[in-house]
């Protein structure tokens, strides 16, 4: 069956240069306290918490990783949907500003999956795959 409906265009959201600054800086410090500061000064901003969220799983503390993961998640729906998203359609990987929320919703699946809410871990993979494919395979190259 073929869907006669178009795809929405895809959503891009918008660039925060201060904040990838800020998120850059704390990569050169490289400590949890540095990165502490870029989602404690910049809330709005899905890739802070995305960094949070990786450091902690990579770290093994999954709960942690969750609720970084889930805020960042939260916030970027709301950018999304600031910037024109109606609930569904591509939200490019290519896009850099798209890939705070993206990692997000990567971590958010792999810690769910890690606690034990394999229906939670699994609608976040498949809406990451609706988002865009090629950002479950970026990220889950690295």
């Amino acid at each position: 069956m073929q869907n006669l409906l178009p795809e929405p265009p895809a959503t891009l959201l918008p660039a925060h240069e201060e904040a990838d600054a800020m998120l850059a800086a704390a990569a050169e410090q490289d400590t949890d306290e540095a990165y502490a500061e870029v989602a404690a000064r910049f809330p709005t901003y899905s890739a802070g918490w995305a960094a949070l969220a990786t450091r902690a799983l990579d770290a093994g503390q999954v709960i942690p990783a969750y609720a970084y993961a889930r805020t960042g998640y939260h916030r970027g729906l709301d950018q999304l949907r600031r910037s024109g998203w109606k609930g569904h359609g591509p939200v490019p990987w290519s896009h850099r500003p798209n890939r705070g929320f993206l990692r997000c919703l990567y971590v958010l699946s792999r810690a769910a999956g890690e606690i034990g809410e394999a229906d939670e871990a699994a609608r976040c993979a498949q809406f990451l795959r609706d988002c865009d494919p090629a950002a479950g395979d970026a990220l889950a190259s690295h």
